[in-house]
């Protein structure tokens, strides 16, 4: 009889963990690779964050917090470490390097949407650490404000106020980096 129980809490914990897989999969996808700029970085982190959560989803305690806040708890802490193993090696992406094509055609339409992603991510990367996140988790994860408050503990107010300022620093920083001013 115990032995059933306990086979039946660990059927339930594997269900549970596949309902937490499935709901925030795509929001810790959009928030890494919001952070990360690269794709397959950003599936590397993504499955990275998962095997973390699954790991440690047995100790999870709901009455710390929320699981959305723990998991982005996870997903965070690994684009900084992920960071600081980059800044200690430096590559050069084969994407960066664009053929030349005419105007009007599809490539060079792609290759001008890169070039603004590119130009974003450059401008994202110049943000202290606290506006990244926070712009990372709004517009990657699409996280709310009270979310986003309880996952850095500071107030919603503050969140607004501080996401302001950084969206207003981004699009200070493509529009002069556009025109080929840079800071």
């Amino acid at each position: 009889m115990a032995q059933e129980t306990e086979e039946r809490t660990r059927q339930n914990r594997w269900e549970a963990f596949g309902e937490l897989y499935e709901e925030y999969l795509p929001k810790v996808y959009r928030y890494v690779k919001y952070r990360v700029g690269d794709v397959a970085t950003a599936e590397d982190i993504t499955s990275l964050v998962f095997e973390k959560a699954l790991a440690k989803f047995r100790d999870y305690q709901a009455e710390r917090g929320a699981i959305s806040t723990w998991l982005f708890t996870i997903a965070r802490n690994s684009v900084i470490d992920y960071y600081r193993r980059r800044s200690k090696q430096r590559t050069v992406s084969l994407d960066d390097v664009q053929p030349t094509t005419e105007e009007g055609d599809p490539v060079a339409e792609e290759i001008a949407r890169r070039e603004l992603r590119a130009l974003l991510q450059l401008c994202l990367d110049v943000l202290p650490r606290r506006e990244q996140d926070i712009v990372s988790l709004k517009f990657g994860a699409e996280a709310n404000n009270r979310q986003i408050s309880r996952l850095l503990q500071l107030t919603e107010s503050n969140i607004g106020t501080i996401l302001y300022r950084a969206v207003r620093k981004l699009r200070d920083c493509v529009q002069e980096r556009s025109n080929g001013r840079q800071r």
